[in-house]
């Protein structure tokens, strides 16, 4: 890929680490004009902030600028956008990578669990793109929009119902505010990503599965492909989607994995 983000401002939730980081960097190797990351922590933001700009293929036409909120508060992701339209006076692309992803089932999952998943992963992507779609509206002006959902909407395992909720609740969504804006020219679209090898994963397993430290390896292992995915490469396809490359694409909902739903080996 070549600057396919050339003078873009773009938006990134979650954006301090994991994969939303990735994402960061890679909008600035594609030639974003701006990049703003949202993120709780301060000190991951500033990390981060730092390998952004190493990334920028133009640094001295580059700006990147952190926003620390905790988008599960109420009212926090109408303030990110809020500030990073007046920050960089517009809001070209955005990106929700931000996300909950601990664990309950259906008979053991608390109504705060599910809230906790309902405000991360539904309530804040509804808010920071009703910001950024009224901001390409006011402006009269395209936007591309790439919700990080998960291929655990398909159905997912029983330890993350909570979560399955959240993000099959985020796909439809995804496929509402496409339809509607599609003559605004803001074109809308998910991806599902499978099993990534981040750091936060290994917290995840680590906490909740008791895992040990060689477990990437084990788990790899088991893969078709041999490995699990990377947040460069899903960062690689969401700058594709939000790029004019795409074309014409809005409403999909995209399987970004080794596994097939609904396919058997017997």
């Amino acid at each position: 890929m070549q600057h396919l983000l050339t003078g873009r401002i773009v938006l990134v939730t979650g954006g301090t680490q994991g994969l939303g980081r990735a994402v960061a960097e890679a909008a600035a190797r594609e030639g974003a004009a701006g990049v703003v990351i949202v993120g709780r922590s301060a000190e991951k933001a500033e990390t981060a902030l730092a390998a952004i700009r190493r990334c920028a293929s133009d640094p001295a036409g580059f700006e990147a600028s952190a926003i620390i909120a905790d988008l599960a508060e109420a009212g926090e992701a109408e303030r990110a956008v809020a500030e990073a339209v007046a920050r960089f006076g517009r809001v070209d692309a955005l990106v929700n990578a931000a996300g909950a992803t601990s664990r309950g089932a259906l008979l053991d999952t608390s109504r705060e669990l599910l809230q906790e998943h309902l405000n991360l992963n539904v309530i804040a992507p509804f808010m920071t793109m009703q910001g950024a779609v009224s901001d390409m509206r006011r402006r009269g002006e395209p936007g591309t929009i790439v919700n990080v959902i998960s291929m655990s909407m398909h159905g997912g395992q029983p330890y993350l119902a909570p979560y399955v909720a959240s993000k099959a609740g985020l796909a439809g969504l995804t496929k509402n505010a496409a339809f509607a804006h599609r003559f605004d020219r803001i074109r809308i679209n998910g991806l599902n990503i499978g099993w990534t090898a981040t750091p936060g994963e290994a917290v995840t397993q680590q906490t909740f599965h008791g895992a040990d430290d060689d477990w990437l390896e084990r788990a790899e292992s088991e893969q078709p492909m041999g490995k699990l995915g990377r947040p460069d490469e899903i960062a690689d396809a969401i700058v594709f989607l939000l790029s004019g490359r795409s074309g014409v694409v809005t409403g999909s909902i995209i399987d970004w994995d080794q596994n097939v739903p609904g396919a058997y080996d017997q």
